[in-house]
């Protein structure tokens, strides 16, 4: 991946640090967006003094109207035409949905699918047209499941699987290919974020560094469907479909409160 420019979302913590580090340490230059500029530039600095690559960075909320416009604008000044698209920012939210507030769950809504697609589609022509590329979506193993008291979230996952899959199949003759990266619980701040601290669903979560290797690894042999944790994908594909959906409901829900 040496001299190939990689954007990634949601990139100045979790998954998206390390898919950077990543990145970066294989010689690959970087566009890197999320909200926080200060994380950011920090992430900026220590990868240009310890690689000798070039990063940019765009502090901005993916979620707001003009988000992506914004971000094309940004890549046609510098003249940059991205080899990898990692669309990694995302959140979660906890709680029974009638209780939750609405407009986190659209704002949710807006950046786990609606900046993800937006993305995708903008920058996808330029791809096709060298007939090289590389798109990684972070969906999640939620996206299998029903997600009672994540109702939203595991939903946005369901739509990012599916949408992934979809447009490998669309884009299987063009040379660009498309990974969703299906992680377990992993380590990073969802836990904080989506306000679940103190139960027992992250107690055994994979690290993000060894989330984001593999991940990577799945990218580059062009997986379309990557479930991080093994274990857990042996029981994604054989066990679960003999599982009524009803129960799989109950099973999520049950695992899920605290």
């Amino acid at each position: 991946m040496k001299n190939k420019w990689a954007l990634i979302t949601g990139a100045s913590s979790g998954i998206g640090k390390e898919l950077a580090i990543l990145h970066a340490r294989k010689g690959g230059n970087l566009v890197l967006i999320a909200r926080r500029e200060k994380a950011l530039s920090t992430l900026k600095e220590q990868l240009e003094q310890d690689f000798s690559i070039v990063v940019h960075i765009l502090p901005i909320d993916l979620s707001e109207k003009d988000a992506i416009s914004r971000v094309m604008i940004f890549l046609a000044q510098r003249e940059i035409t991205m080899d990898i698209l990692i669309n990694n920012a995302g959140f979660g939210g906890y709680g029974l949905f009638e209780e939750r507030s609405i407009e986190a769950d659209l704002n949710m809504v807006d950046l786990n699918i609606k900046a993800l697609v937006q993305l995708t589609h903008a920058l996808l022509p330029s791809m096709k047209e060298k007939k090289s590329g590389f798109i990684l979506n972070t969906a999640s193993t939620a996206g299998f499941l029903p997600g009672p008291l994540q109702a939203t979230y595991f939903a946005t996952k369901a739509f990012v699987l599916s949408f992934s899959e979809a447009i490998a199949y669309e884009l299987k003759d063009s040379g660009v290919s498309v990974t969703a990266l299906c992680p377990g619980p992993v380590k990073t701040e969802f836990e904080q974020v989506a306000g679940m601290e103190g139960g027992n669903f992250f107690e055994k979560a994979m690290s993000a560094e060894l989330t984001a290797k593999r991940a990577y690894r799945a990218m580059e042999n062009k997986k379309v469907i990557f479930i991080s944790e093994y274990p857990l994908g042996f029981a994604l594909r054989f066990v679960l479909p003999l599982i009524p959906r009803r129960w799989q409901a109950a099973m999520v829900y049950r695992l899920q409160k605290m």
